[in-house]
C-alpha cells in the first residue's frame, strides 16, 4: 500500500492500492505514519515527496471501510488519522505533494497539508464529503481557507464539484502545474532545494504556521464522530456503493 525510496535526502512515499485507486484505507494511513515518524528521526533527510502511483494522487478514503458503529470507535479512527496530519504538518521536514489525476476527498486533504503542492496539468480536485453524509476531514478545514481563503474555499466545501489544475493554481489550492506524467520530477527538483537549507527555521516556521489546527482537529473529531452514526452517512455510503444517487433526509 505505501513504497519508501530514497533520493539523495528527499524520501519519496508512493500511495499504492491501485485496485482502490490509492484510497487512504487505514493500513495505508497506518504505514504514513510510521514512514513519516522514521523519516522525522533521520537528520540526513531534508524533505519528502508524496506521490500516488498508477497516475493517480488518491481517489479519497476507502468508503468501504468506513464501518463505524459507535461514538468510541469514530473517536478512536481519528487517534491515527490526526497523528498522520500532524506528522505532515507540524513535522521538521518540508512536504512535497507530486499530483497525478485525480486527487479527491481524503486524498485532497493529504496534498493540503504538504508545504507545495506540484501538480499535473490534467489533474482534478474535489471536495465531495457531502454526498456521504460527512464533513470534510484530515484536517481540510484548517488546512485549505488557510490556503485559498474562506470564500473560496466555501464554494469547495458546499458544492463539491470537480476543479481542473488551471483553476486549481488561480485559486491557490496548487503552487506549481507541469506537464503530466512529470510531477514527482517536479516535485523532486523542488525538494532538492532543500538539501543545502539550514533545517531549523524551516521546522520552527511550519510549528508557528500550524497554529489553531489542534483546535480544528478536536472539532473534527467530535464532529465526524457523529456524522458516521447518522442515517444520512450509511444512505451516502449505500449510495456510493450501490452507484446511484444519495437520498438524503437530514437525520
Amino acid at each position: 500500500m505505501l513504497t519508501e525510496e530514497r533520493r539523495g535526502a528527499t524520501a519519496i512515499l508512493t500511495l499504492d492500492y491501485p485496485e482502490r485507486r490509492n484510497a487512504l484505507a487505514i493500513p495505508m494511513r497506518q504505514r504514513l505514519v510510521d514512514a513519516l515518524e522514521a523519516i522525522e528521526a533521520d537528520r540526513d533527510l531534508r524533505a519528502i515527496v508524496i506521490t500516488g502511483a498508477g497516475g493517480t494522487f488518491s481517489a479519497g478514503g476507502d468508503i468501504s471501510g468506513m464501518n463505524v458503529t459507535d461514538l468510541a470507535s469514530g473517536r478512536e479512527r481519528f487517534r491515527l488519522t490526526h497523528r498522520l496530519v500532524r506528522l505532515l504538518i507540524k513535522g521538521s521536514k518540508p512536504v512535497i505533494a507530486a499530483v497525478e489525476g485525480w486527487c479527491v476527498g481524503a486524498g485532497l486533504s493529504i496534498a493540503m497539508c504538504c508545504d507545495t503542492v506540484v501538480a499535473a496539468d490534467d489533474a482534478r480536485f474535489a471536495a465531495g464529503f457531502g454526498k456521504i453524509g460527512l464533513v470534510a476531514d484530515l484536517g481540510l478545514l484548517h488546512t485549505l481557507p488557510a490556503r485559498i481563503g474562506q470564500g473560496r474555499a466555501r464554494q469547495v466545501f458546499l458544492y463539491g464539484e470537480q476543479i481542473d489544475a488551471a483553476r486549481a493554481e488561480a485559486i491557490g489550492m496548487i503552487d506549481h502545474i507541469v506537464a503530466s506524467g512529470t510531477a514527482l520530477q517536479a516535485a523532486l527538483d523542488r525538494a532538492a532545494l532543500f538539501h543545502t537549507a539550514a533545517p531549523l527555521p524551516i521546522a520552527m516556521t511550519k510549528q508557528y504556521l500550524a497554529a489553531g489546527l489542534d483546535a480544528a482537529l478536536e472539532w473534527e473529531r467530535d464532529t465526524q464522530s457523529m456524522l458516521f452514526l447518522t442515517a444520512d452517512h450509511a444512505e451516502g455510503r449505500a449510495a456510493f456503493l450501490g452507484k446511484r444517487p444519495p437520498v438524503f433526509g437530514g437525520v
